[in-house]
């Protein structure tokens, strides 16, 4: 194999290991040390003993009120930063989704700083369901609190990872899926979500199957068009991968051949 060819071999094994570092990046999956960020734990069950505080301070189990698809979402109540615009994100696409909250699926809310009371989470729930328009049933977004131990509890199971910053806290941004068995089936990242990405993640939920976070193979495949709302093929990005990997085929193919040739012609002889 000549030096043109390890060479042009090289550069091919450099670009693709490059452009799959790039596609396997996810932006939501930050951390501090490993302190802070989301880390997915698909097709893990919510544990059994996990205990909450709804809004009328009454102490219910988690697992137990999971008997369909559910939407969970952990916040906290006076949270300066990315809380009110995941919730609001929340409420839009509840609004917006021709699903049927309460019918279709849930939504619990908890609030992972131990310091909230049921009485702040019910004004939260008030603020918050007034922004959707459409008739629900308000009951089956629920909020609740907990102490320390069972917050750390549903966090951990959820690989939902946050730093307390004086009376802040510095944490990610987004909403599990669980199925009506109590299986987590999906992640979406950040604070806004479209009608059709909770749609999907809800009825493979039903089903009991789990499926990777859209934003990752959506990110790949698609751009968001912010103005139309909505995700547009990106056919230089998918040409270019399908050119690259052709270019190290035809690389592989090339020096390989001479090889294989030279290796015939000297048992021949």
């Amino acid at each position: 194999m000549n030096i043109k060819k390890l060479t042009a071999l090289a550069m091919a094994f450099v670009l693709l290991y490059n452009l799959n570092a790039q596609n396997s990046f996810d932006p939501a999956k930050f951390s501090n040390d490993g302190q802070v960020g989301i880390f997915e734990h698909l097709d893990q069950f919510i544990p059994d003993d996990i205990m909450l505080v709804d809004q009328d301070s009454n102490i219910v189990n988690l697992k137990s009120l999971i008997d369909k698809p559910t939407v969970l979402s952990f916040v906290y109540y006076n949270c300066p930063g990315l809380c009110s615009p995941l919730l609001d994100g929340l409420a839009e696409v509840i609004d917006r989704s021709d699903m049927v909250l309460g019918k279709d699926f849930q939504v619990i809310t908890i609030s992972f700083n131990p310091a909230d009371g049921p009485t702040l989470g019910r004004k939260k729930k008030i603020n918050y369901v007034q922004q959707i328009h459409k008739p629900v049933d308000t009951r089956q977004w629920m909020w609740f609190t907990a102490d320390s131990l069972n917050i750390a509890k549903a966090t951990a199971t959820a690989g939902f990872r946050y730093l307390k910053s004086g009376k802040d806290f510095t944490h990610a941004a987004a909403i599990l899926v669980i199925s009506p068995h109590g299986k987590i089936t999906r992640y979406l990242h950040g604070t806004y979500f479209l009608p059709f990405d909770l749609k999907m993640a809800v009825t493979e939920a039903k089903a009991e199957r789990s499926g990777p976070t859209i934003s990752k193979v959506l990110k790949f495949c698609f751009s968001y068009d912010a103005e139309g709302k909505k995700y547009v093929f990106n056919i230089t990005k998918v040409t270019g991968t399908f050119i690259l990997s052709g270019a190290a085929i035809l690389f592989m193919v090339l020096s390989l051949k001479p090889r294989r040739k030279k290796k015939s012609e000297n048992q021949n002889a």
